[in-house]
C-alpha cells in the first residue's frame, strides 16, 4: 500500500512533463520532480523515520513511473496522429 503513492506521483510527474518539447529540459524536470515526490512519498509514509535508505526505493519508483507515463502518452499521441 505504501508504494501506491510513489507510483501515482510518478504518473502525475509524467503527465506534467510529457509536453515539454526539449528533451534535456524534460529529463531535468523528470529528475527534479522525481526526487521531490520521492522524498515526499518517503516522508508521508513514515519510512524516513525508519531509514533514509527508503529514498533509494521511492525516488527511482517515481522516476520509472513518470518515464513509463511519458512513453505511453507519446505512443498514444503518435498513434492518434498517424490515424488522422
Amino acid at each position: 500500500m505504501n508504494e501506491l503513492f510513489p507510483i501515482a506521483a510518478g504518473v502525475l510527474v509524467g503527465l506534467l512533463t510529457f509536453r515539454i518539447a526539449q528533451p534535456r529540459v524534460r529529463v531535468l524536470a523528470l529528475v527534479v520532480l522525481s526526487v521531490l515526490f520521492g522524498f515526499a512519498a518517503s516522508a508521508i509514509s513514515g519510512e524516513l523515520a525508519l531509514s533514509w535508505g527508503f529514498l533509494l526505493i521511492d525516488i527511482p519508483l517515481v522516476f520509472l513511473a513518470a518515464t513509463a507515463t511519458v512513453l505511453v502518452v507519446n505512443r498514444v499521441r503518435s498513434a492518434r496522429e498517424a490515424s488522422h
